[in-house]
C-alpha cells in the first residue's frame, strides 16, 4: 500500500446525509468512503450526529427513544483541490438528497504509515516486528 503525504493547501468536502440513506442496498456513507478510497484520496471519515435538521425541517435527535430515528451523518473527505474536484462527479451520482460543502483548508501533516513510530497508547514501548 502506498503512503499518502499531504501538507499545505487542500480541499475538504463534507457530505451531510441521513444515516439510513442507501445506495444499492448499502449504506450511502459506506459507499462514499469506499469510492474515495478507490479513487486514492488522502482520507475520509464518517461522523454520526446526535441531533440536527435539514431540508425537511424535522429535528432528528438521539435523545428520543425511537430506534427508527434517522440521525444526521457527515462524511468528510480531504485531499488536494484537483483530486477532490475530480471526485465530485461520483458524489453527483450517489447523493440524491443531502448537502455537499467544499472548504479550502490547510493540512499540517498527513502520512499514511506509522511504521517505526512509537505507539501513542503505550508511551515508551516500541512495536515488535
Amino acid at each position: 500500500m502506498t503512503t499518502t503525504r499531504l501538507t499545505g493547501d487542500a480541499l475538504r468536502v463534507t457530505i451531510f446525509i441521513g444515516e439510513h440513506d442507501t445506495y444499492r442496498h448499502k449504506p450511502l456513507y459506506s459507499e462514499i468512503v469506499h469510492r474515495a478510497h478507490a479513487a486514492g484520496l488522502a482520507g475520509a471519515s464518517v461522523f454520526r450526529g446526535i441531533e440536527g435538521f435539514g431540508a425537511s425541517s424535522l429535528i432528528h435527535t438521539a435523545r428520543l427513544l425511537s430506534v427508527n430515528e434517522e440521525l444526521p451523518v457527515a462524511v468528510v473527505v480531504v485531499d488536494t483541490p484537483e483530486r477532490v474536484r475530480a471526485f465530485l462527479p461520483q458524489l453527483d451520482e450517489l447523493v440524491e438528497s443531502g448537502l455537499v460543502i467544499l472548504d479550502d483548508c490547510q493540512v499540517i501533516r498527513y502520512a499514511g504509515s506509522h511504521s517505526g513510530r512509537r505507539s501513542r497508547r503505550h508511551p515508551g514501548k516500541e512495536k515488535k516486528a
